[in-house]
């Protein structure tokens, strides 16, 4: 009679995180999906109320600013806090969720993947007469902008286009970062404006 032995093999699981150009924010990437789709910033503790792993990290009490990209989590320290008492606090509360699989979202199932809608406050109205400037607008953003702007913890949120001007919001470690004026004026308007020629000014909305 053969006897067999199992052996439990427990898995552990690493949060890595990375500086960003914001020296504020931290970005922690668990390795593993965060958003299916899309990205969600959360301002204040108010819009963290719709998901229950952003309200632990502002629970914290020392985080101004929490959002959420496809495969990482990027957290803002408020002024002051100390990021070396803090990021053990951020690394528990994801090890906590990721690991029990708990939704994302208060409203998801089971499984975590509904997404509520995030409500995006348009600067401007878009003209239909310009659908085809603003759908390039659109495509750059989406293939050139976004992805490089994902790299340093943040996203970037069309806000409209009007009169050659776009209006684009920073999010995430972008927002309040030193260098997004930089960023806004010398690198996301200058692609805009080569691409666009419609385009000649890009504004902070």
């Amino acid at each position: 009679m053969h006897r067999v032995v199992g052996r439990l093999i427990s898995h552990t699981m690493f949060i890595e995180t990375e500086t960003t150009p914001n020296p504020a924010t931290l970005k922690f990437l668990p390795g593993q999906e965060v958003m299916p789709s899309g990205t969600r910033d959360f301002a204040n503790p108010e819009a963290a109320e719709v998901s229950p792993l952003a309200q632990a990290i502002f629970d914290t009490g020392e985080v101004v600013n929490v959002f959420f990209g496809g495969d990482f989590v990027s957290v803002t320290a408020a002024p002051g806090a100390d990021w070396s008492a803090l990021k053990p606090q951020v690394v528990s509360v994801l090890l906590d969720h990721f690991v029990s699989a708990a939704p994302l979202f208060a409203s998801s199932g089971a499984n975590g993947i509904s997404v509520p809608e995030e409500s995006i406050d348009m600067v401007v109205e878009d003209d239909p007469a310009n659908a085809d400037i603003v759908g390039q607008i659109h495509e750059l953003l989406e293939t050139r902008v976004r992805p490089a702007v994902a790299g340093d913890g943040g996203d970037i949120v069309y806000r409209g286009y009007k009169d050659g001007v776009v209006y684009l919001a920073m999010q995430g470690a972008c927002a309040g970062c030193p260098s997004s004026t930089a960023t806004l004026k010398h690198g996301i308007e200058g692609l805009l404006k080569h691409y666009v020629p419609e385009v000649v000014e890009v504004r902070a909305a």
